[in-house]
């Protein structure tokens, strides 16, 4: 390795663990899913269990185990936390940013491996994700790299390594498998697919390298699952599968959206980058590059992203983080055409400053507006319908005073990079930086003060519940309360008709939506139970053993 290579990577090291685990633990896990898999790691710990996921110290068949084992490890060392939740996508982030300055290098040179990460770090939702406990990091960074080494065992000039390449690819690919399920080789395959039929099948391959892949794959991915059945639990794995075909066919987890759901939230969520990756998809882009490798990678990468959009567009389940992994593809587009922009090959007209303008502004305005809801929301209230809604804008928020300016940045980085076009490094160092710091403020500063508009009191209330030998149940669907009343195994009967109307033998805590047909049909279920008290769109009720 390169001396150069090796002082970027120190700095990528120190600026990635910098960016991405500070603050991890200034604001609650967000329900659902940040909560659940953070639980699933907590009742590991309780219970010793390791090789079954829990919730509520049931089986949990949603999900393998990976990422939860990861975040229990994390657990072991900074204990039961928001931080040790959020750490292993920490890691993530550092180690992503330096597999996309390795291979930007071999694909062209330091300053575009550079180009790249700084692409994926400065766009929001990739930044923001790698301050997230959710799955996905991970689970796309396997997906990624298993799909990386299958380009090397393609690549069209002689390739030695070929073996070692199907190992790796196999071997990647089956971390992904343990992550988060077969969605992640399903993936990999339709990907594959496409590829084969642009190619029109002809591929040189060997049978042994076929045989390997399948074999690591079959070990590295299958191995949680063949402990289960070795274990007798075979009903888990049925289970599983049954989960993953729901949520392609139905609008499961609470999720339903329309066809053009995922174009959005990737046109506005890998901004900066989604804007310049929109103008690699002209016909005949591709013919201003000259280096094979390139090219070919850039097939890959186009492949990727429209197998990703469109197979996700189709699954009616719609959740943000679904096409996550098209941040990948967005992002390397987008460092190729800024890459060919910057030598000259290109040119950047309305189209892209345009657009470029418009979601910079629009977003930085709303940022700009957010910090002031205190002052607005009594003029917005009364038109909201939403009993829930209107009862979470009830909030107080505790603001410095200066989180307004994180927008002002990011509109100033637009205006700037369309001022700074002629001189084009210091236009787009401009336009990353400003996105860098407007997205770190907004996670840093901004985020824990709107979530006191969403889950706050209701996690407030689970806290004061800690240590105490009780039943929680919210009557809507939640993880919150076991995570935050810190569960324990006595304590899991969630019997709604015992808990509400049964011989309790402990006092039994009821968090409902302060909303009057769901209050009133618990009230009139529900003769005995104490109202607590209401906060913040949700009402707190008991009932006590007599």
């Amino acid at each position: 390795m390169k001396r150069n290579s090796v002082v970027f990577s120190v700095w990528i090291v120190v600026i990635g663990a910098l960016l991405f685990t500070t603050g991890l633990g200034r604001v609650h896990l967000f329900d659902w899913d940040e909560i659940n898999f953070a639980e699933s790691a907590r009742e590991m710990l309780v219970s010793g269990d390791y090789l079954d996921v829990q919730i509520n110290f049931e089986t949990f068949w949603e999900k393998p185990p990976l990422f939860i084992w990861m975040q229990a490890f994390s657990m072991k060392l900074f204990g039961v936390n928001e931080f040790a939740a959020r750490f292993p996508n920490a890691l993530a982030g550092i180690i992503t940013l330096l597999v996309l300055f390795f291979i930007g290098k071999r694909l062209r040179d330091e300053s575009f491996g550079l180009l790249w990460s700084l692409l994926y770090a400065c766009s929001f939702l990739p930044f923001f994700y790698f301050k997230s406990g959710i799955i996905d990091p991970w689970f796309n960074l396997f997906i990624f790299l298993g799909i990386y080494f299958m380009i090397r065992y393609t690549l069209p000039e002689h390739n030695d390594r070929q073996g070692l390449h199907a190992v790796l690819s196999a071997f990647f690919l089956g971390l992904a498998t343990l992550t988060k399920g077969p969605v992640g080789f399903l993936i990999f395959a339709l990907c594959f697919f496409v590829f084969l039929v642009l190619r029109r099948f002809r591929i040189d391959f060997r049978w042994k390298h076929v045989l390997a892949f399948i074999g690591v794959f079959a070990i590295v991915g299958g191995l949680w699952f063949i402990l289960q059945i070795a274990n007798g639990h075979l009903s888990i794995i049925q289970d599983f599968i049954v989960y993953q075909i729901r949520l392609f066919r139905t609008e499961d987890a609470g999720h339903g959206g329309f066809p053009f759901y995922h174009f959005i939230i990737l046109f506005f969520g890998v901004f900066p980058a989604s804007i310049f990756a929109v103008a690699t998809f002209r016909k005949g882009v591709l013919r201003i590059e000259e280096n094979t490798g390139m090219a070919h990678f850039f097939r890959w990468m186009m492949i990727t992203l429209w197998v990703v959009l469109i197979l996700f567009s189709i699954v009616q389940t719609k959740i943000v983080h679904y096409s996550s992994m098209c941040y990948f593809p967005i992002t390397f587009l987008a460092a190729w055409y800024i890459d060919k922009w910057t030598n000259g090959d290109v040119k950047i007209g309305k189209e892209i400053i345009i657009p470029l303008m418009i979601v910079g502004i629009v977003v930085g305005l709303a940022a700009f507006a957010i910090p002031f809801i205190d002052a607005w929301k009594s003029l917005l209230i009364p038109y909201i319908g939403d009993e829930f809604t209107r009862g979470n804008l009830q909030a107080m928020s505790s603001w410095i005073g200066f989180e307004w300016l994180f927008g002002v940045v990011l509109i100033a980085a637009v205006i700037l990079f369309a001022v700074f076009l002629r001189n084009r490094p210091k236009a787009i160092f401009t336009l990353l930086a400003g996105c860098l710091v407007f997205i770190y403020g907004g996670v840093f500063f901004i985020t824990p003060q709107v979530e006191k508009y969403s889950q706050h009191a209701a996690i407030e209330f689970y806290q004061s519940k800690r240590g105490e030998d009780c039943y929680i149940l919210p009557l809507h669907k939640s993880y919150a309360h076991y995570f935050y009343s810190d569960r324990q195994p006595q304590n899991t009967n969630t019997d709604r008709e015992f808990l509400q109307r049964g011989a309790i033998d402990k006092p039994a805590y009821f968090v409902l939506r302060n909303q009057k047909r769901e209050v009133d049909g618990f009230v009139s279920q529900t003769v005995d139970a104490m109202k607590l008290y209401d906060k913040n769109g949700f009402a707190f009720y008991a009932r006590y053993p007599k």
